[in-house]
C-alpha cells in the first residue's frame, strides 16, 4: 500500500513544488509539510486534481510546541474515497501568524477552524464567522494551549438561590495533595493519621 502513496507523494511534490516543503509516508498515510501562504491552493489542487481527488475534509486540528519559534502545527486531514487514500497536511506557524481559511474550498472547514481558534487561539484570515464554538463567550484563554493552567481561571456552577449560572474565580480547597501509591498489602513505613493502633 505504501508504494502508491510514494508515487502520489512524488506526484504532489512535483506538481506543487511551491507549496510542499517535505513529505513522507507514515502508518499508511501521506504526510505533507506545507507553507502557510499556499495552503488554500494546495487543498484546492488536492480536491480537483484527477490523480488525487481528496474530496473530503475530515478534520482540522493543531498541535502546540511551546519550545519552537513556529509554535503551532495546524494539521489538515483529507480523504480520497475514490483512491482510498488519506493525506495529512502540516503547516507550521508562529504564535502571531494567521492561517488562510480553506472555507472557499471545503465549506465544512467552518466549524473546524472555529474549534482550532477556540482551543488554540489561532486566527484564520477570510473566515466569515470566527468566534468561539466550544467554550463560553466570556471564557478567558484557550484550553488546549500548553501554557493554559490546568485548573483554568474561572469555575462555572448553577446557583440555586440566584436561579442562574454563576462564574467564580477558581478556589482550590487544598494547595497540594500527597498521593500514596504504595500497595496497602506491602505495608507503609509510616503511619497515617488515624491509623495508630490502640494499645
Amino acid at each position: 500500500m505504501s508504494e502508491p502513496l510514494q508515487e502520489l507523494g512524488n506526484y504532489i511534490a512535483t506538481k506543487r513544488a511551491d507549496c510542499v516543503l517535505a513529505w513522507d509516508v507514515t502508518n499508511k498515510e501521506l504526510n505533507l509539510d506545507v507553507t502557510p501562504s499556499n495552503i488554500v491552493g494546495l487543498v484546492e489542487f488536492l480536491k480537483t486534481d484527477a490523480t488525487c481527488r481528496f474530496s473530503t475534509l475530515i478534520d482540522i486540528t493543531a498541535v502546540d510546541y511551546t519550545g519552537r519559534a513556529k509554535r503551532y502545527d495546524v494539521v489538515y486531514h483529507l480523504l480520497s474515497m475514490y483512491q482510498n487514500h488519506r493525506v495529512r497536511l502540516r503547516v507550521s506557524i508562529r504564535e502571531d501568524q494567521m492561517m488562510p481559511s480553506v472555507i472557499s474550498v471545503h465549506p465544512s472547514a467552518n466549524w473546524f477552524e472555529r474549534e482550532v481558534f477556540d482551543m488554540f487561539g489561532i486566527l484564520f484570515s477570510g473566515h466569515p464567522d470566527l468566534r468561539r464554538i466550544l467554550t463560553d463567550y466570556g471564557f478567558r484563554g484557550h484550553p488546549l494551549r500548553k501554557d493554559f493552567p490546568t485548573t483554568g481561571y474561572t469555575e462555572v456552577r448553577y446557583d440555586e438561590a440566584q436561579k442562574r449560572v454563576v462564574y467564580e474565580p477558581v478556589s482550590l480547597v487544598q494547595e497540594y495533595r500527597q498521593f500514596d501509591f504504595m500497595s496497602p498489602w506491602e505495608g507503609a513505613e509510616y503511619i497515617l493519621p488515624g491509623d495508630e493502633k490502640k494499645e
